[in-house]
């Protein structure tokens, strides 16, 4: 029944991530696709990650600083033909696998795959973030690809390992230069969890103040203009006045989320500038 069809590596990055993991690799192990190898690389973790994961896979490995480093950990010990990189707090639908090979498979000039995504989780901000992802679905600015050929992969270098914030772009970036990034309709489900907005901004000043390097090497020119900032962002939203009227209440939470976002990201941009001058 599998013979000929190649294998799939699926690369899972965990750090205590015990309320969402076995969701996610349960999704993963469901997939209609085979044959499948699931690989799990955890960073130092110190709840019960590692046990739970242990419950689904014997690929079960420990490396860090950061999820660059993990996730080209993970790949350097994968063997199959194509990998998938996914974060411990999603879920995949039962044909993404397959819909990603099958993308791949029909051309020789594309070497990775685009796989959207859509938030779900409990309370208002949840809500808000689910509504400002439904923007991003098609917009190759924002999407990055988690499927690859793992051979392009290695041959580009994969993951920038000092990168700690803008690192998928920046993958993308170099695969698209290989050829066109594809796209499936199959979703990517991401559990917000009970999200909680002062979360939200410390995270959003922890990678802003880690961007100087992405934005560097890609020379990026105005950092309002750049896809991760705040005028093409808002472009996008008032593009589609329909979707932010539907809603009203949850469209202005997210406007002032995404605005939250960005004071906090100059803040941490700003620290961050300031420290390497002083490095």
């Amino acid at each position: 029944m599998t013979m000929g069809r190649p294998l799939v590596s699926v690369i899972v990055t965990t750090r205590n991530n015990h309320e969402t993991l076995g969701a996610c690799l349960r999704s993963i192990i469901e997939q209609t696709y085979v044959p499948l190898e699931l690989l799990v690389v955890d960073n130092n973790s110190t709840d019960d990650t590692k046990e739970i994961a242990l419950t689904y896979t014997s690929h079960v490995y420990n490396r860090g600083p950061e999820r660059s480093a993990q996730r080209n950990f993970g790949v350097a010990a994968a063997r199959g033909k194509y990998v998938a990189i996914i974060d411990s707090d999603m879920e995949l639908e039962p044909e993404v696998i397959a819909a990603c090979v099958a993308a791949l498979s029909n051309t020789s000039q594309s070497h990775g795959v685009i796989i959207p995504e859509e938030s779900f989780g409990q309370g208002f901000w949840a809500q808000c973030k689910r509504l400002e992802r439904s923007f991003y679905v098609g917009v190759d600015w924002i999407e990055a690809a988690r499927f690859f050929d793992r051979e392009t992969y290695m041959s580009v270098g994969g993951y920038d390992e000092k990168m700690v914030s803008g690192e998928d772009w920046d993958l993308s970036g170099r695969i698209a230069a290989r050829g066109p990034i594809l796209r499936v309709r199959p979703f990517i489900h991401h559990n917000e969890g009970q999200l909680k907005l002062w979360r939200t901004l410390k995270k959003k000043v922890y990678y802003a103040r880690q961007a100087r390097v992405y934005l560097a090497k890609n020379n990026v020119g105005s950092k309002l203009t750049t896809p991760a900032g705040p005028l093409q962002r808002y472009r996008l939203f008032f593009k589609q006045p329909r979707k932010l009227l539907r809603d009203p209440l949850t469209a202005l939470g997210m406007l002032f989320m995404k605005t939250c976002e960005f004071s906090f990201g100059a803040v941490g941009y700003i620290f961050g500038s300031r420290r390497s001058i002083h490095e």
